[in-house]
């Protein structure tokens, strides 16, 4: 696939993976998370918002490959690499393979930011491709999953197992929505679920972001989650307490 639809480009990102990266946001997202930090995202199509806002634009491979070499320098001196991020970039799963194909003939380090809903053949599409999966993982309980991303969790959790088993590098990233999936019995749960699976080694906690209450309220269908506060450092060391352990690097924010 010679084209595909994205919404930013950020560069020299230092929170998506490891060095000085650019991420590129894709358009497309099967989950519909109430707290959704890129609602704009979660459409595959362009889109033009009541404040005649276009979000969205078409892309050739050659044009995004051009974009991605400008700062390959910073890349190789800093250990970075391009990150695809959404939406969920999996939606796109053509582009983004070919992409992926050209960022390996130029031995660019790549990372995958994914919700991890998709079927196995897409994942094993581009397995080879991916040096780290950012990989979401907001609840095990199945009911809360539904309820707050409007899908089910199963095919998610075995996609993560698939990916732990397989070997690949995975850092599990954690958003903390105050109340939702920040409680004590929902972070027991995941570090639960997570001690049982091999290869795990780096855990991101993410903060709650204020900033995204603005983005909320001019593009997401669930407007409904505004003013919530941000957690205290008090209140995140405790939550980096619950996943201490040996086998793990638990770090705070990205």
């Amino acid at each position: 696939m010679e084209e595909g639809i994205i919404f930013d480009i950020k560069k020299y990102a230092i929170n998506d993976g490891p060095g000085i990266r650019t991420t590129i946001f894709l358009k497309g997202c099967p989950l519909n998370c109430f707290w959704c930090h890129n609602p704009e995202g979660i459409n595959k199509k362009i889109e033009k918002f009541d404040n005649d806002k276009i979000i969205g634009y078409k892309i050739i491979k050659k044009d995004l490959m051009k974009e991605i070499l400008k700062d390959q320098i910073f890349y190789n001196e800093s250990g970075g690499g391009v990150t695809f991020s959404g939406g969920e970039p999996l939606s796109q799963i053509e582009f983004l393979n070919s992409i992926l194909i050209e960022c390996k003939k130029n031995n660019i380090n790549t990372a995958l930011d994914t919700c991890g809903y998709s079927s196995i053949n897409k994942i094993n599409k581009i397995y080879g491709k991916v040096d780290l999966f950012l990989f979401d993982l907001k609840f095990i309980n199945e009911k809360k999953h539904i309820k707050y991303t409007g899908k089910s969790n199963k095919n998610i959790i075995k996609n993560l197992i698939y990916l732990t088993n397989k070997g690949k590098k995975v850092q599990i990233r954690i958003p903390l929505i105050p109340n939702i999936t920040d409680t004590s019995e929902n972070l027991v749960s995941i570090k639960e679920f997570i001690d049982k699976l091999k290869n795990i080694n780096e855990i991101t906690l993410l903060p709650y972001n204020k900033y995204a209450e603005i983005k909320i309220q001019k593009f997401s269908s669930n407007p409904n989650m505004i003013n919530l506060s941000t957690q205290s450092n008090k209140k995140l060391k405790n939550m980096r307490k619950i996943f201490k352990s040996k086998k793990y690097n638990v770090s705070i924010g990205g």
